[in-house]
């Protein structure tokens, strides 16, 4: 499940249910790679996406496009990117996906090191479709363990209850982090600067209205 981390700044609080285990949290970046001014602080960001200037409905009539702004919007960018490369590897379990959009995620610092900004970094499908050799890695071996505080050769297969408690390993970050770095794509080698960044949206749009349900779908894959 992805969920946005919240609207409030970077002194408001991340927002539920993006503060349960096993729950991708999801920062809004503008064109540049910056962190959106209203995007909330938090070590449960996972991933950042464009969430700034985003073209949505003007009302309930669905018959004008405006401009919008939130977590949320980049939050169906993720789904939806999510939802992309398991259309293309039908046969990867929900952790070889996230794992590979971890792996190819846009950033200028160390992967164990996820800033409370734009957590793993932004997010970037066309990476992962494009590399023909790509190692998604072991199907049910959680690549956020530390975070959900599980082991990391835990046999992760079934889905867990979202009446679970916040992984234990968050709050400390939170209370004590300088936060990280708060842009990634100008400053990412190899991410491709503003074009990169944008690159998500067209990739993204194909599947957005399916990005939620896909990735929901993904998970039970994984339990069957």
């Amino acid at each position: 499940m992805f969920a946005g981390i919240g609207n409030d700044g970077p002194k408001g609080k991340a927002s539920y249910p993006a503060t349960y285990p096993y729950v991708i949290g999801v920062s809004a970046i503008d064109k540049s790679g910056t962190v959106a001014k209203f995007s909330t602080k938090s070590n449960y960001v996972d991933f950042a996406a464009p969430g700034v200037h985003i073209p949505g409905w003007c009302d309930g009539k669905f018959t004008q496009y405006c401009d919008t702004d939130g977590t949320s919007p980049a939050t169906a960018l993720a789904s939806a990117s999510a939802a992309l490369v398991w259309s293309v590897h039908p046969d990867w379990t929900a952790n070889q996906v996230l794992r590979t959009l971890i792996d190819t995620a846009g950033r200028s610092w160390a992967k164990d090191e996820p800033s409370t900004y734009l957590g793993y970094g932004i997010i970037r499908p066309r990476r992962v479709l494009i590399d023909k050799n790509i190692d998604p890695g072991p199907a049910n071996r959680d690549p956020l363990y530390a975070e959900n505080g599980t082991d990391a050769d835990e046999d992760v297969t079934a889905t867990p209850s979202l009446s679970a408690a916040p992984a234990p390993g968050h709050p400390s970050k939170d209370a004590g982090s300088s936060g990280g770095p708060t842009s990634a794509a100008a400053k990412s080698s190899g991410s491709g600067g503003n074009s990169q960044t944008w690159v998500i949206i067209g990739a993204a749009a194909a599947v957005l209205i399916i990005g939620g349900a896909g990735f929901a779908v993904l998970r039970a894959r994984r339990n069957a």
